[in-house]
């Protein structure tokens, strides 16, 4: 595994970080598939994000886990923005790095995300033909999750006033007050709604995974791109990769994984369940990583 840095070339004058992970019988006069990793709302390339990196990497894949633009140790200001649009575009900018390594075979180059990070990569795919494998654990749609509730029970309309709060954010961040703040998942363990999101505060606030550069909130303005942001659009029309969803039988954020699979063009599309475990068992559950390892694995081997 190699800490590396490279520019985004989306024209941020931001340097993304990422964690380059090799095959073990790594030869640099050879070339690999390679696979992008994109981590979740509010994570970073050292949490699960790297897990699955590199656990792809001892399946031989060349495998980039990365801080999205504004996050971890990537740069850009204001610091946690969390703006579906740009995260979209990270994915993209991964993979013009991956093509200027000589060992890296740019008509091979897979992507995978979890959970924010999984919606982003679909997203990412239906704008952009160099994705030509697409993998999903745990998917979350982020524009529908936070429109529409994790129990997607809410109407759209009904998220108005989020709209609303981001704009005024974004006026107050304008009149030089701290930048204000939203949480990507619970901070106080009281403030889960369920055990599931209680589970979301324990990986990110506790020994369990936290991480520095992971605080777990998000900038309040981007609330104006979240709310309105649709992972999926057009994947009717565009997203004709193929395409292997991993979602638990007890996930709440199952719902947005059966709607992409729903909407996607593909003709190779296919969900695996991993029986009894819920959307956080995916992030970290050894068991449950090595079932999602023993179908993502092939399906990028074989699609690669």
């Amino acid at each position: 595994m190699n800490k590396v840095t490279f520019p985004n070339t989306n024209g941020l004058d931001i340097t993304i970080a990422g964690l380059l992970n090799l095959p073990a019988d790594f030869d640099e006069t050879k070339t690999y598939p390679a696979v992008v990793v994109s981590h979740p709302g509010g994570g970073v390339k050292e949490q699960t994000a790297g897990t699955y990196a590199r656990k792809l990497a001892e399946q031989g894949f060349v495998a980039i886990a990365y801080d999205a633009s504004y996050q971890g140790e990537s740069t850009g200001e204001p610091r946690q923005l969390e703006n579906p649009h740009v995260r979209t575009e990270d994915v993209s900018a991964v993979i013009d790095y991956l093509t200027t390594l000589p060992y890296v075979d740019n008509d091979r180059i897979g992507a995978m995300g979890i959970c924010a990070g999984a919606g982003y990569t679909a997203n990412a795919a239906i704008n952009d033909r160099r994705i030509k494998a697409v993998g999903t654990v745990s998917m979350v749609n982020i524009g529908q999750m936070f429109r529409n509730g994790w129990d997607n029970n809410v109407k759209d309309s009904d998220a108005i006033p989020y709209i609303q709060a981001g704009s005024d954010s974004r006026t107050s961040d304008a009149s030089g007050n701290d930048i204000a703040t939203i949480p990507m998942a619970p901070l106080k363990e009281e403030d889960a709604p369920n055990e599931e999101l209680r589970q979301a505060w324990e990986y990110y606030h506790t020994d369990r995974a936290a991480y520095c550069t992971a605080p777990g909130f998000a900038t309040a303005r981007s609330l104006n791109q979240i709310i309105t942001y649709d992972a999926f659009f057009k994947a009717e029309a565009f997203l004709t990769q193929p395409l292997l969803t991993v979602v638990g039988s007890n996930a709440g954020s199952k719902w947005m994984s059966d709607d992409l699979m729903a909407r996607t063009a593909s003709s190779s599309k296919n969900m695996h369940i991993v029986e009894g475990a819920n959307h956080m068992d995916l992030y970290d559950g050894e068991s449950e990583i090595t079932e999602a390892i023993s179908v993502l694995a092939p399906f990028f081997t074989s699609n690669l």
